[in-house]
């Protein structure tokens, strides 16, 4: 079993509650700190000791796990005023869990280490909200190989795999891979949920159907109910998170000369949830875009939902 370490933890949202409930029942001793302080309730609740700044933060702990919403919040966590660098040491480690651009990671790395002689791990993680709470995450990583290593048996409380990927930034690169994977599908799903209430069958009943073929996914377990049921809440995540990723994985596809046409059309699939105000629903939502009743189109037509 891994020694106690002194750990601390920025941002206790959906995911990263239940991560620093694991690593309390580990019997890890966790400094946290959340913009929103209401949100540290749960983690007080169960041993965690508050901190009034990010900066507290890293000066109690010898690791310091972030898993925040988006690139800005990472930078603010890390370089504000009283962020991360403020209250950093050397021999200390950063592990990053949000999902931000692979080039800020690497920039993020070179400040960190610049600065307050702090190593960087970019670990953004799938398996969504029962994956944190099961401590079945995937999680892929990018930075040295010796912070990776120093890192991992922590790691080991949140995921059942944890694999670098190479240098900062590599990890990132593998999320939205992922996220080009899942993002697409999700709208797809969509689309059968659809078709099969248009046909008279419950969609209800694919999942169990298509169990064990090749169609079947995690997400086609998780999501179809949701979409059949029109239920979305409580949420697994949010449309705008994923389209955050997305145009992400964008961005690097331009920079590199890539070209992802399926990819460019699902991100407009959930840019037209946040037209409709829907960006903070679970993608679950995603079939709320297609028409009721279906407007199905003759074979060779392409309309846009």
């Amino acid at each position: 079993m891994t020694a106690p370490a002194a750990l601390g933890f920025i941002g206790i949202g959906l995911m990263g509650r239940p991560m620093v409930l694991r690593l309390l029942d580990a019997g890890h001793r966790v400094t946290v700190w959340n913009r929103s302080r209401d949100k540290l309730a749960p983690v007080l609740a169960r041993g965690a000791a508050a901190a009034d700044t990010p900066a507290a933060v890293a000066r109690a702990a010898d690791v310091v796990m972030i898993c925040v919403t988006d690139q800005r919040s990472v930078h603010d966590v890390l370089f504000g005023a009283d962020g991360v660098a403020v209250g950093g040491a050397p021999g200390k480690v950063v592990v990053d869990f949000s999902s931000i651009a692979p080039a800020a990671a690497r920039e993020y790395a070179a400040r960190l280490e610049s600065e307050c002689a702090m190593g960087l791990v970019d670990a953004p993680v799938s398996g969504g909200v029962p994956g944190a709470e099961k401590g079945t995450l995937a999680i892929m990583a990018g930075g040295k190989a010796e912070h990776v290593e120093r890192v991992r048996p922590l790691v080991a409380h949140l995921a059942q795999r944890f694999t670098r990927m190479g240098d900062s930034g590599a990890g990132q690169v593998a999320k939205l891979c992922n996220q080009v994977i899942v993002g697409s599908l999700l709208p797809v799903l969509a689309e059968a949920v659809r078709l099969a209430e248009a046909a008279g069958v419950d969609a209800a009943m694919l999942p169990e159907a298509l169990r064990g073929g090749w169609a079947d996914s995690i997400p086609l377990q998780v999501f179809v109910p949701r979409m059949a049921a029109r239920a979305w809440d409580p949420p697994l995540g949010a449309a705008d998170t994923m389209l955050k990723d997305l145009d992400n994985a964008l961005a690097l596809a331009r920079e590199l000369g890539v070209t992802l046409p399926m990819l460019q059309d699902a991100a407009e699939r959930y840019r037209a949830l946040s037209a409709r105000a829907m960006g903070g629903q679970d993608p679950s939502a995603l079939v709320e875009l297609l028409a009721t009743p279906p407007c199905i189109a003759p074979a060779g037509d392409s309309p846009r939902a």
